[in-house]
């Protein structure tokens, strides 16, 4: 499923993961909790990336335009996918398994203690742990690194929702990466 497009509400009215809503229905968190619960654990497993994206505000527009703007950002894409398209295996980081992927996105040791803390404490799959390799791997590409670091595992736990709250962790940036 690399590349596809997966899109759900909170809840089945459509409002319900507002601040402070009760959502159109009136029934929220409940509602939401029903409405999430019908999708399988298999199912979101295969999602790389879960974001949650509130309604805007008028305080949000009120707010200065983002420091890294449209062009900036693409230009950091193409670089990249070039990185990742120049490896020995010549593979997007979506596409690499097994020896490949560990060639690559190999963490450092505080980013594998934090993958195994996060695994063991959440429960994450081994399609998990892979994928998240992979999302991290994408995510040091972003940033230019050679290396995969604590820093990029934590914030592809964070992208994956694997439970990172519950391995005490807490978001390490809030800007927004796709693999």
């Amino acid at each position: 499923m690399p590349g596809s497009k997966k899109a759900t509400y909170a809840c089945k009215c459509g409002s319900g993961a507002a601040p402070g809503s009760k959502g159109a229905c009136g029934r929220a968190p409940r509602c939401q909790l029903s409405y999430q619960g019908r999708i399988s654990g298999p199912f979101l497993d295969r999602i790389d990336l879960q974001v949650e994206v509130p309604p805007v505000t008028a305080a949000d527009l009120a707010l200065p335009p983002a420091a890294e703007g449209t062009a900036e950002a693409a230009a950091r894409v193409a670089r990249a996918r070039e990185l990742q398209a120049g490896r020995a295996s010549g593979l997007l980081n979506s596409r690499l398994e097994g020896r490949d992927l560990d060639a690559v996105a190999a963490p450092d040791a505080p980013g594998k203690a934090l993958l195994t803390k996060a695994a063991e404490a959440a429960g994450l799959t081994a399609r998990g742990w892979t994928r998240t390799l992979r999302l991290a791997r994408t995510i040091a590409d972003l940033d230019g690194s050679e290396a995969v670091r604590r820093l990029h595992i934590a914030e592809a736990l964070i992208y994956r929702r694997s439970g990172l709250e519950m391995a005490g962790e807490r978001s390490p940036r809030s800007v927004a990466t796709s693999a």
